[in-house]
């Protein structure tokens, strides 16, 4: 896949209700119609109770769906951490190799477990509402370490309380160390219902873009995510393997129940589960 690997990776998260379906179908309008071709790779929440999610981004943004540059797939979040699915690092490179230079991945926006989304994506946006309390509060210092921008929403509804969050949001920036050496995050006001500073965000995507190219800080921040990633899989494999092994499997299920009956600590029991697997002499007592 020759044509992999040269689109520009754009993570998108938020709380519920920030607007994150309205921004990106606005953003993304805007992007095809700079000439550019979008992807939006969008994570919908799992239910806990049924395992089922309602994967209606189609229908949320209705108007980029219909774009003849532009492709959007939901993906339910399971149980992955950050809300991303599983095969999104896939789906991103075979968006990429079809041609999409644009790649917008929604996450469910759930806290600080967001940053997961930051370790696969060249630039990650933060989308806030104003008048939401105590802005420091809305978000965790977790994802303000590892943002790239954030950006007040929802300002067309109250433009003074939106640039009152962004001034807060900037003063809380101040006293952490970027994530980058040639990046300082920056903090806008925009509106995705009406396409205000829409063109201020992507005008400051292109210039992160630039500035770590020249510097070569973009190429080494994907190298670490390879290497991560790599890491994750062999994690995930070895899970999946484990779990899945005719000897663990019926014992996994007694210990589990006798960890949940609080008959055995948890640690015993993995040390248990992990001598079956790679033959291992149990501790001595």
């Amino acid at each position: 896949m020759p044509r992999a690997g040269k689109a520009q990776r754009i993570g998108i998260t938020g709380v519920p209700g920030v607007g994150k379906s309205t921004f990106i179908e606005s953003f993304g309008t805007m992007l095809t119609g700079m000439g550019r071709k979008v992807a939006v790779l969008a994570v919908d929440p799992t239910s806990r109770r049924s395992g089922g999610s309602i994967l209606g981004d189609k229908t949320r943004m209705a108007k980029l769906a219909a774009d003849d540059n532009a492709f959007i797939r939901p993906s339910p979040a399971g149980d992955t951490l950050g809300g991303v699915a599983r095969k999104t690092r896939e789906t991103m490179l075979v968006c990429e190799a079809a041609g999409y230079d644009v790649l917008l991945i929604e996450t469910v926006g759930v806290g600080q477990s967001e940053t997961v989304v930051a370790d696969m994506v060249d630039f990650f946006l933060v989308l806030m509402l104003p008048n939401a309390g105590d802005e420091l509060q809305g978000i965790k210092k977790g994802v303000l370490e590892v943002a790239d921008l954030l950006a007040v929403n929802k300002a067309d509804i109250d433009d003074k309380a939106a640039r009152r969050a962004a001034r807060a949001y900037e003063a809380a920036l101040h006293i952490l160390e970027p994530a980058e050496p040639d990046w300082s995050p920056q903090v806008h006001t925009v509106s995705g219902a009406s396409g205000a500073g829409l063109p201020e965000i992507w005008s400051a995507i292109e210039l992160h873009r630039r500035k770590t190219e020249a510097s070569g800080s973009r190429t080494r921040r994907r190298s670490a995510q390879q290497v991560r990633w790599l890491d994750t899989l062999v994690q995930d494999g070895l899970a999946e393997r484990f779990a899945g092994r005719a000897d663990i499997a019926p014992r996994l299920v007694d210990l589990r129940r006798n960890v949940a009956d609080g008959q055995i600590p948890a640690s015993v029991a993995a040390d248990e589960l992990l001598a079956m697997a790679f033959g291992d002499n149990l501790p001595a007592n």
